[in-house]
């Protein structure tokens, strides 16, 4: 007799944990299990979670697995015999922190692996792999092909896949590792290829393509599931510590995918390909060979692209479409924002800002995470963090070695941030959060980047226009479009993110950065207030410091300028000279009387000589700066559930 997908279900041993289920793979397998049993528990690192809205609380836990403390509480407490493993973290490309890729990939799975092992209860522990462990040799291989990493997640997904083989070969835990392809499916990220084919195919168009040869193996998410449950259910020697192929089998080019979205959803217009940057590890082909699955599970995959894209497409049309929920305009709503706090000498602030940002946030009923930057503040901003951060599990601290300044603070929030998209602050509170209910607006309008617009500042009336005018001619002087009176308040999708933090330089001017990796930008009217406690921090050489990083860093007009200068003066010199020679020629007698105008000559001349000098001087130290090559930012400490971390000096700095 055939079993059934839920005879797998059933017999797996209780009670039975999903770890990282708050995340795209680990979400649907817990559903999945969870329409059969009860003793099944979702585990997430931070809770409340948007993918797991309406699920009884009585099934959900919170742990965060690199505290080895509050792992060893989880399994004391729960006992699981079924564990399913989907914490990862790396495989987009905004996750770009190598330190935390290597810490949650590895080095903290193989302290839970040991400690669930070690209770004696574990019957079978499932991980969740990936394709990106063969790196280079991503055609097609078998399961004992040669592993060629060729990114920090794949090294780490690569490192795992061996210990597991350790685990299960040497030490006999009941391990396995199942290398997934291209999952997709209900609950996948808003930004990911599918789902956005899925959700412009309802609306009748297509998203931006890469290059239409680029190929994948599609494998729908409840097939992935199925193989999930049946490795669990199946698990014995055979299987202990190997590592399986997920995937259908089938090399699905762009070009396919797009074909098959027109069919489906009669597209009408033609696919734009090559519109979209392919991502630095990406290859031409990710192709399966399921055939060890078949062999040792029974498993293969059962769901045709076209019968996935149109369930993919059902679901996003329901009512519980979570992450990828449809607005009326067909796009879809996208579900988590990080919101990035440069704070320095704004220890009264905080604890507003936090307040402030929640119930934004809580309004707009998205899933956040708040980071607070303490850049070296002299005052009590990192005891302020802590606290908070001990009562909300949202809340993320870091603190800098020394000042690295604003623009350091906010790149440093942005390369720990997780959310779909991320909003950069001051801590002093002259940017409202109430503003990001507008931001959130204009993102799920489909803009990439909304930024505040300062069209009033209540502050005296010259400086006011001074910041007007500096806007203005930065506008002018720059090579790229730079909206008027807009500064780092800004909401910006995780692509645009992914593309700032691939933005080498060292001397960062945010604002100019955010207009130079373009996408779709719009701007949100306001008044920005006065700092709320104590004084600015900003002076005239400050903010003419401000204007020197803007201008020098995205204009080459000075340069300009200083050689239609010196063009000028040359043909008055030359014009001067030859009258000078004429009247000699013609007037012997006459003579300059006095050195009043040879003086001033040389003044002027001299004068300008220095102030070319030092403009060349300028760019010179800018190009110093960025070929020194020295650590962009170092963090001293991270701050999480009221502990402060401090960090080896290995993962402090930022190169």
């Amino acid at each position: 007799m055939t079993q059934t997908a839920a005879d797998w279900i059933d017999s797996l041993k209780g009670p039975i944990a999903v770890l990282g289920a708050g995340g795209f793979v680990g979400c649907n397998l817990f559903r999945h299990i969870l329409s059969r049993r009860r003793d099944v528990f979702a585990v997430a690192r931070v809770l409340p979670s948007p993918r797991l809205r309406g699920v009884d609380p009585a099934h959900l836990v919170a742990v965060d697995f690199t505290d080895r403390a509050a792992a060893g509480h989880f399994v004391e407490a729960i006992r699981p015999a079924t564990v399913f493993d989907c914490i990862a973290y790396g495989a987009y490309a905004f996750e770009a922190d190598a330190d935390l890729i290597y810490a949650t990939n590895f080095t903290s799975l193989v302290a839970r692996v040991e400690l669930l092992a070690l209770s004696g209860n574990l019957a079978a522990y499932v991980h969740a792999g990936s394709s990106s462990e063969y790196g280079l040799n991503s055609a097609s291989p078998a399961e004992e092909a040669q592993l060629v990493p060729n990114s920090a997640y794949a090294v780490s997904k690569a490192a795992t896949a061996q210990f597991l083989a350790y685990a299960g070969k040497t030490r006999r835990w009941p391990v396995v590792n199942l290398r997934l392809y291209s999952v997709y499916g209900p609950y996948e990220d808003a930004g990911r290829l599918i789902p956005a084919v899925v959700s412009r195919g309802l609306a009748g168009t297509y998203p931006d393509f890469v290059d239409p040869n680029i190929a994948r193996d599609f494998v729908f998410v409840e097939d992935v599931c199925e193989a999930f449950v049946r490795a669990a259910a199946k698990m014995s020697l055979d299987l202990y510590g190997e590592s399986l192929n997920i995937g259908t089998g089938v090399e699905t080019t762009i070009r396919a995918l797009a074909a098959t979205a027109r069919d489906l959803f009669d597209i009408a217009e033609a696919p734009r390909f090559g519109a979209m940057p392919a991502r630095a590890w990406d290859l031409a082909r990710w192709q399966s060979n399921p055939a060890k699955a078949e062999r040792l599970l029974g498993w293969r995959a059962a769901t045709p692209l076209a019968e996935g894209l149109a369930r993919t497409a059902e679901w996003m049309r329901g009512p519980g479409a979570g992450l990828s929920e449809l607005t009326k305009s067909g796009a879809v709503r996208r579900r988590s924002i990080a919101a990035i706090v440069a704070c320095y000498k704004d220890e009264e602030a905080v604890p507003i800002m936090h307040a402030r940002l929640t119930a934004v946030f809580r309004k707009i009923d998205v899933d956040y995470e708040i980071i607070f930057v303490n850049d070296a503040s002299p005052d009590g901003c990192a005891e302020r963090i802590r606290a908070l951060s001990a009562t909300d599990p949202h809340v993320l601290g870091i603190t800098h070695s020394r000042n690295f300044g604003s623009q350091m603070a906010f790149r440093s929030g942005m390369e720990l941030a997780t959310a779909q998209a991320c909003v950069l602050l001051d801590g002093d509170l002259q940017d409202p959060p109430e503003l990001i209910e507008q931001f959130h607006a204009a993102w799920l309008d489909g803009h990439d980047v909304v930024y505040g617009r300062r069209v009033k500042r209540e502050m005296p009336v010259v400086w006011g226009l001074l910041y007007k005018a500096f806007y203005r001619v930065f506008a002018a002087f720059s090579y790229i479009r730079i909206p008027h009176d807009a500064g780092d308040f800004s909401l910006m999708d995780r692509r645009v993110v992914g593309w700032l933090l691939n933005c080498p330089e060292r001397d960062l001017f945010m604002r100019g950065l955010r207009a130079y990796v373009g996408f779709r930008q719009t701007g949100v009217d306001y008044v920005r207030p006065k700092r709320m406690f104590g004084a600015s921090t900003n002076n005239l050489l400050s903010n003419l410091e401000w204007a020197k990083r803007g201008i020098f860093s995205f204009s080459s007009t000075p340069l300009k300028m200083l050689t239609a200068t010196g063009i000028v003066l040359l043909g008055l010199a030359a014009l001067l000279g030859t009258v000078l020679v004429a009247l000699r020629l013609l007037v012997p007698d006459i003579a300059p009387r006095g050195a009043t105008s040879i003086l001033l000559a040389i003044l002027f001349f001299g004068a300008l000589n220095l102030f070319g000098i030092g403009l060349i001087g300028e760019y010179i130290a800018k190009i110093m700066e960025e070929v020194k090559g020295r650590p962009r930012l170092i963090r001293a400490a991270l701050i999480r559930n009221g502990t402060a971390t401090d960090l080896p000096p290995e993962a402090r700095a930022r190169p």
